[in-house]
Order: C-alpha cells, then structure tokens, then sequence
C-alpha cells in the first residue's frame, strides 16, 4: 500500500457505529496503549451511534478508512465551561497494521482544520511514557510535554506514568 493513498479521512456517522465498535474491540486486543483493555469495553452499538451522535454536534469524531474498513480514529472532545470551552481534549487510535503509514498524520491534519474553524486554542492529550511511537507522532505534530501523570495507568500489573502533551494553535 503506498504511504497516505488508500486512506480516506471523515467525520464519523452513526452509520458507523457497527464497524467503529469492532474496530475498536480490535484496538483493545492489539495494544496495552489504550484506556481498555481487551473485553472490557461494554459499549454496544445503540451506545456508540448516541456518542457519535453527540460528538457531531459538539465536538469531534474521526475515522480513517481503508477499504471502507475502519483502521484509525481521533475524538476530540471540546470543553463546554466558558474559561476552557477553547481547548479539546485528544485521543486517537490506529490500527497495529497500519502504524507507521501515514493515518495518525492525516488524522492530526484534519484536527487542526477543525480546530482552527471552530475556535480551538489548546489542544491536549496524555500519553504512556513508554509509547514511543505515539510520542514522535505527538512531537512531530507539533504537541510538547507539559507534565508527568505519575502512576496513572496499571498494565499488566505494572504502574505506568502518562506524559501530559498540549499543543497551542494561535
């Protein structure tokens, strides 16, 4: 698959929501990155189209497809207070296959297109200290480490500390 060619990056429907939740269920299988962990998950798909639903009035929700298969998303869940309703919190997630090929790129691309449209200043995430991957992805992106989480995240019977990364638009 050439790099960024059979991706195709949108704005999630409810529609989806069948293939989101299994894409999902794959992602908790795949990593110890993200907040579930495999089986865990006890969303079902009337669940997921009210969220996708509600993201699209009030935030964001993006898929990145290949194949009309899910491999990718990011949600960015803007703040509704008024002293912090211009940042957005981050999370994204892609497909082990399809690492290192250009999805979280596109994905963060189109964040800022939408960030920049809908008045978002700030934009934020945490990340396990050990993704390193994600790190250089953020980093590129143009996030920076702001703090430590210590201790936050318990995998595999080991306590992980969380960077907490931000990026500011204007």
């Amino acid at each position: 698959m050439e790099k960024d060619k059979m991706i195709k990056v949108r704005r999630a429907d409810a529609k989806d929501a069948k293939e989101y939740l299994m894409f999902l269920h794959k992602l908790d299988s795949e990593t110890s990155f993200m907040l579930y962990e495999p089986g865990e998950r006890d969303t079902n798909e009337e669940d997921l189209k009210r969220k996708i639903h509600e993201t699209n009035e009030n935030s964001l929700l993006l898929v990145a497809e290949s194949r009309e298969k899910i491999v990718g998303f990011l949600s960015a869940d803007r703040e509704h207070v008024n002293r912090i309703k211009h940042s957005a919190y981050i999370v994204i997630g892609v497909r082990q296959s399809f690492r290192g090929k250009g999805v979280g790129k596109r994905l963060f691309e189109e964040l800022d297109k939408w960030a920049m449209e809908n008045g978002i200043i700030r934009l934020e995430l945490t990340v396990m200290i050990n993704n390193e991957n994600g790190i250089t992805l953020y980093r590129k992106m143009g996030f920076r480490v702001e703090g430590i989480k210590e201790k936050s995240c318990l995998v595999k019977g080991e306590l992980v500390d969380e960077y907490y990364m931000a990026k500011i638009l204007r």
